[in-house]
């Protein structure tokens, strides 16, 4: 791979990007590439087609990750020639001890210092336009992961074969796998829209630098690459909710919502030590008129909310919850969780379902005091 990769230019031209406009105040991106021992010439070809295919005033930094190789071209060689190509721009960290993919990505996510970083292996090309299409959809819900669509470069000619756009999903077996995209996207018939996808891949992804670290980042205690792509995937379609309230919606309305986040007498939760959640006006008696119950009465998906006194089997208004754990039904066991939904208001609904491992918050949380 190496020979072939010498006989190239470092910095060759791999695709044209059809014209395209994107706003002027997109943010700032790191780019992060890991390597272990990889050939000089393949990491020195990632960082050109990096820096000359990303806007200027959109590319903060490149961060070349160094877990700890023994190869001594990638020593001094290499500090000294971006330290001469590009002062300032591509910073080196070089781990003093073998820490494996997972860490060795959380150690450029330390140094990165723009609002978006984009985690890569190192040995890919860019092409033009890359980067605009993929901070757009950060700038629009910092809560997106992104994955840029991802062609072969092959191996013994480094001829670059476009791959179909898919989506990504798993199996059974945890193994990731490319998937056919939905039908309204085929329908659409534009190659370049995003796909909304399941699962993601850990090679090529870009993410809001404080949503990855709201979210957890990666586990630390991966030793082996493979799994982390799931693990992560799973965790973002499970946060999708955050900034959104458990509301109680319009007064003539029996259901409980999610709503952005205002503080006000509709949102307001108590949670009693008998096990209640009540949503409205809060008091210090147990019943106040303008406040309902959140019940799973059992019979359908769409948590209910009524006057307390009404609920015909008491134990339907109870509920199990620990601050940051799930809410879950002392009568039926499901839990209170949010699903994505196109017919949802914010695209999201309220739903009790078995439970998947949602957690909950209450914000400024009062324990009783004591007497």
């Amino acid at each position: 791979m190496a020979s072939a990769n010498l006989l190239l230019m470092v910095n060759r031209i791999v695709f044209t990007c059809r014209q395209m406009t994107y706003s002027d105040d997109l943010p700032q991106i790191s780019v992060v590439f890991i390597f272990v021992n990889e050939a000089l010439s393949v990491i020195l070809r990632s960082v050109h087609s990096v820096v000359n295919h990303t806007p200027s005033q959109l590319l903060k930094e490149v961060i070349l990750v160094d877990d700890n190789s023994d190869n001594v071209e990638l020593k001094l060689n290499l500090d000294q020639y971006v330290s001469k190509r590009y002062p300032g721009l591509v910073k080196i960290v070089r781990n003093s001890r073998r820490e494996g993919l997972i860490r060795a990505r959380l150690q450029g996510w330390k140094v990165a210092t723009a609002p978006v970083v984009g985690f890569f292996d190192a040995h890919v090309e860019f092409s033009t336009g890359w980067a605009e299409p993929a901070l757009t959809r950060i700038r629009e819900d910092r809560r997106r992961i992104v994955l840029p669509a991802i062609d072969n470069i092959k191996y013994d000619t480094f001829e670059v074969q476009q791959y179909a756009s898919a989506a990504h999903g798993y199996n059974w077996g945890l193994w990731c796998m490319y998937i056919v995209p939905p039908q309204d996207w085929l329908d659409r018939g534009d190659e370049a829209a995003p796909i909304r996808t399941p699962a993601m891949i850990g090679c090529s992804f870009v993410v809001d630098r404080e949503y990855f670290g709201d979210i957890g980042l990666l586990d630390p205690g991966m030793e082996v690459y493979g799994g982390e792509n799931i693990e992560l995937g799973m965790r973002v379609r499970n946060s999708k909710a955050s900034g959104y309230c458990l509301d109680q919606g319009a007064e003539d309305d029996d259901r409980a919502i999610l709503y952005p986040c205002h503080g006000m007498s509709s949102q307001l939760v108590r949670y009693s030590a008998e096990g209640l959640l009540q949503l409205g006006p809060l008091g210090s008696t147990a019943f106040l008129p303008d406040s309902k119950c959140l019940v799973d009465d059992g019979r359908g998906r769409t948590p209910a909310l009524k006057k307390c006194e009404d609920v015909a089997r008491p134990t339907q208004r109870l509920w199990d919850f620990t601050q940051g754990g799930p809410i879950v039904s002392r009568d039926t066991g499901r839990c209170l969780e949010v699903e994505m939904s196109k017919d949802a208001n914010f695209g999201l609904r309220l739903v009790v379902q078995r439970c998947s491992g949602q957690k909950w918050t209450i914000r400024n949380w009062i324990k009783p005091g004591r007497h």
